[in-house]
Order: C-alpha cells, then sequence, then structure tokens
C-alpha cells in the first residue's frame, strides 16, 4: 500500500500539470513502450525536490532565540550536547541499565531522520534497536504488546502528525489497559516519542502540535521539554514512570538548542511546572518552543512598558500542574497562554477555564490565549501563523491597559 506520504507530491505534480496542461506539450502515445513521453518528463520537472532552489532564496529566519539553562550542577558532569544528542544520551542510558529495554519505529535502526538514535543498532544489537513497517498503528500496538509482557518499550513516530493512525491504540487500547483489567495487567513501560511542532518550513504534515487531542484521554501522560537538558531528564522520568507516556520533542530544537548536559542518567519529575523567571504583573504560561518567545516577550515588557512577567515552562501537558500556575496567577492577576496548535480547543483553553474558576477574584483582566489559527498549518504563510512575540506582546499591553 501507498500511504499519502509516497502520493502526495506525484498528485501535487499531476495537478499542476493538468493546470499547465494548456501550455503544454502533451504525447502520451509513446507511454509504456519506451518513446519519449513529455508527460512523464514533465511530472518528473514538476516535483518539488527535483527543482533547485535560487541561490539568493532563504529560508525564514526562527521566530525565536533559544536561550540555555544554566548548567546544571547536581547530576554530575555535563558535555556539550544538542537536543537531539540529548534524547540520545537518554536512550543510551536506558539501554545500558535495563536489559528489557527496546527502541523501535521506522528507520531507527540507522539513527532516525532526526538522528535520535544514531550509533544505538550497533552498540546494542539489532535485536534491541530495530525498524519497524510504515505503520503507526502497528507500532503502537508492537509497543503495548511489549509493554503489557514486561519489558521496556520505546517507540518512535517519525513525526506527531503522523500519530493519528495510531489514535485507537493509544486511547483505547493503551490508556486504558489498566483500568479495563482492574490492574491485573498494564502497558505503564510504553513511551512513544514523536518530533512536534514548527519547524520553519514543514508545512501542514511535519509542523503539528497535537498534544490536546490526548490531553482528553485519562490514562496517558504528555510531556514536551523546552531544551536539551530537561528533554533528557524528563525523557528518563517518561522512561521510568508507570503510566504509558507520550514525549513529544520539539525537532526546530534538534540543533538549534545547545546546552552542557549531564552524561549520566538523572529524572526531572513530571507533572511539576517551573518558574523559570517571577514576576508580579502578568503569568506567561506556554511549553516547547513556545518558552523561548515568552522570554523574550517578558524582557520587552519589562524594556518597553516596565511590566514584570512571570514566566512558566508547564512541561508536562496531561496531569498538569494546576498549583504553580493558580498560584502565579493569584499574584499576578493576568495570565496570558500561547501554544502554536489552533486556538479552539487547544490546550490553553483547559489552562483558561481552571484558572478562571480557581482564581476568579484575583483576575485584574480576561485571561488571554495566543495560539495558532484555526486552520491548517500553512507553508510559506508561516511566519504569519505562528504566535511569535510580537502577537504576545501586544496581548500583554491589551492586558495591563484593560
Amino acid at each position: 500500500l501507498i500511504t499519502h506520504r509516497c502520493t502526495t507530491t506525484v498528485m501535487a505534480a499531476a495537478a499542476r500539470f493538468f493546470i499547465r496542461g494548456v501550455n503544454s506539450k502533451l504525447s502520451i502515445t509513446g507511454v509504456g513502450t519506451g518513446v519519449h513521453s513529455s508527460f512523464g518528463a514533465t511530472l518528473l520537472k514538476l516535483t518539488p525536490s527535483c527543482n533547485s532552489r535560487s541561490k539568493t532564496q532563504r529560508r525564514h529566519a526562527a521566530h525565536f532565540t533559544f536561550q540555555p539553562d544554566p548548567v546544571p550542577t547536581q547530576y554530575g558532569p555535563t558535555q556539550k550536547m544538542n537536543l537531539f544528542q540529548s534524547i540520545t544520551s537518554a536512550l543510551d542510558n536506558t539501554l545500558a541499565s535495563d536489559p528489557t529495554a527496546v527502541i523501535f519505529g521506522e528507520d531507527v535502526a540507522f539513527g532516525g531522520v532526526f538522528r535520535c538514535t544514531v550509533g544505538l543498532r550497533d552498540k546494542y544489537g539489532k535485536d534491541r534497536v530495530f525498524n519497524t513497517p510504515l505503520c503507526e498503528q502497528g507500532i503502537v500496538g508492537f509497543g503495548i504488546g511489549v509493554a503489557v509482557a514486561g519489558a521496556t518499550a520505546i517507540a518512535e513516530i517519525q513525526f506527531a502528525d503522523y500519530i493519528f493512525p495510531a489514535f485507537d491504540q493509544i486511547v483505547n487500547e493503551a490508556a486504558k489497559y489498566r483500568y479495563r483489567s482492574g490492574n491485573l495487567f498494564d502497558c505503564g513501560n510504553l513511551t512513544i516519542r514523536a518530533p512536534w511542532g514548527c519547524v520553519g518550513h514543514g508545512s501542514l504534515y511535519h509542523s503539528q502540535s497535537p498534544e490536546a487531542f490526548f490531553a482528553h484521554c485519562p490514562g496517558i501522560k504528555i510531556v514536551i521539554p523546552r531544551s536539551p537538558v530537561q528533554a533528557k531528564g524528563l525523557l528518563l522520568s517518561c522512561i521510568a514512570d508507570k503510566n504509558p507516556c507520550i514525549f513529544f520533542e520539539p525537532k526546530i530544537l534538534y540543533r538549534a538548542a545547545v546546552e552542557q548536559v549531564p552524561v549520566e542518567a538523572y529524572t526531572i519529575p513530571l507533572s511539576q511546572a517551573e518558574v523559570l523567571q517571577e514576576g508580579s504583573d502578568v503569568t506567561l504560561v506556554a511549553w516547547g518552543t513556545q518558552i523561548h518567545v515568552m522570554k523574550e516577550v517578558a524582557n520587552m515588557a519589562q524594556e518597553k512598558l516596565g511590566v514584570s512577567c512571570e514566566v512558566i515552562d508547564l512541561q508536562t501537558i496531561l496531569p498538569w500542574d494546576i498549583e504553580t500556575v493558580c498560584k502565579s496567577v493569584v499574584k499576578t492577576g493576568r495570565l496570558l497562554i500561547s501554544h502554536e496548535a489552533p486556538v479552539t480547543g487547544g490546550f490553553a483553553a483547559e489552562i483558561s477555564s481552571t484558572v478562571q474558576e480557581e482564581c476568579f477574584l484575583n483576575l485584574e483582566a480576561p485571561i488571554s490565549r495566543v495560539c495558532g489559527y484555526d486552520t491548517p498549518f500553512p507553508h510559506i504563510f508561516e511566519p504569519f501563523y505562528i504566535p511569535d512575540k510580537w502577537k504576545c506582546f501586544d496581548a500583554i499591553k491589551k492586558m495591563i491597559n484593560y
């Protein structure tokens, strides 16, 4: 079977060919006979991957500036790593310490498309790090079985955008396994990794942030790190946790984010938000890449408006840290939540609703959500779609002037 991933390029090329057909020379008499076919040649010419880019064409600059955390001292010696290398380090630690641990997914044997598993098959063998068919439902279903049998299962979905074929396995099987068996059986040893979020040129099939779809499902945990240090510690916590976890990795940070990361294994508690910057006027809540946007916004608000912002990294989406967020809002009286996913039904809505119920009498202004639009994730219009620092800064001004 050919999936939409394999056919999209050809379909688009065919569509462009027929749209331009009035101006094209069409010769189909030789198709299949070895005679030159201008139709086939046109399809090849129209395939985007076959077109050379103009030397003057450049990708858009990133909408954020990565700001590394202070070097951690409590976990032993550190080494300079980017985010994908910190993921590799966490997986290496797990395979070394847990003889039952296995890693599987599309292309993980050679290192994966983002190189997160590079070198692990050679080090630990093809029985512990291996490729799967291109079938997300099968990957997660297999992972559930491995976890139920008592082993540690670490599944990779190549892009978070392609996790939806596995939705039934995650929501109806993994999340409910313990409950439906009265705790006789569980698949808590299952961790699902997936590259997540916008990347600057990913368009609608390689840019999505689907955390809110799974946040409606009791029985699983959802975690999104902001940096290499957090990524390693939180991933190791997910692997050790006795509940199935989904670990979304901001792919734009794979190489852009570089920090001094502890070499040995360590864990960072799940369901605990982190206050990165204390403030008195506005609470800013985000996760993943958007945290770095919030840090810039906080600096802008202080410099341009004299407004003190408290920045909170939620880290765990489900179950989320209600206490830390509400405590901050009681202090500041204002709350801005920002994420890349569409605004309607996004997880910001859940946070907003809870804070309104818990902190209503403390609010000085309506809660603000600065999120993606209710459209598919665009390609060339990505700079207009993302909730950048200027949109968030404008929201702060409105709250202060309310």
